[in-house]
């Protein structure tokens, strides 16, 4: 195995590990609010604008499905609704509601203090670098060319 690919693997374990660590605090910033970290996902996404449920999957990386489930949920508790979207006559557009608003309000007190925890911990400069650095090693991967190569073997045969 060659630098670049221990670097990948490396890069894709970690970023695994960082995700479980990401999920797992959601969850003990949401559930005291009565959400979960899926549930606070898709609220966030539509904080600003409403969005179409493939537009939030896109933004999250995570299937249209799994937003589409999540979203039916929040709607029959009152913290998004759907509006017609005039771009798109069958795509409707996901926005939160007031109730919604509350509930993520609900979450900013918690969230600011391990926010500010993390910041002292790495110190505000290394946190803002590693968050520049997630980012631009997310925009590449999205460049990636995922087209299998030449010499991939078929996993059919």
């Amino acid at each position: 195995m060659n630098r670049d690919q221990e670097l990948l693997g490396a890069a894709a374990l970690t970023s695994f590990k960082l995700s479980g660590q990401f999920l797992e605090l959601a969850e003990h910033l949401a559930r005291p609010v009565g959400v979960t970290a899926a549930w606070w996902q898709v609220l966030g996404a539509v904080l600003r604008d409403p969005l179409t449920v493939s537009g939030i999957a896109r933004q999250m990386g995570i299937t249209r499905q799994a937003v589409q489930r999540t979203a039916d949920v929040l709607e029959g508790r009152g913290l998004i609704e759907y509006r017609d979207n005039p771009a798109h006559r069958r795509a409707k557009l996901v926005a939160i509601t007031a109730e919604g608003r509350s509930a993520v309000s609900a979450i900013n007190p918690h969230h600011l203090h391990h926010a500010t925890q993390l910041a002292e911990l790495l110190g505000e400069e290394a946190f803002a670098e590693a968050v520049a650095a997630l980012t631009k090693l997310s925009e590449a991967l999205d460049a990636l060319d995922l087209t299998p190569c030449a010499d991939t073997p078929d996993p059919s045969v």
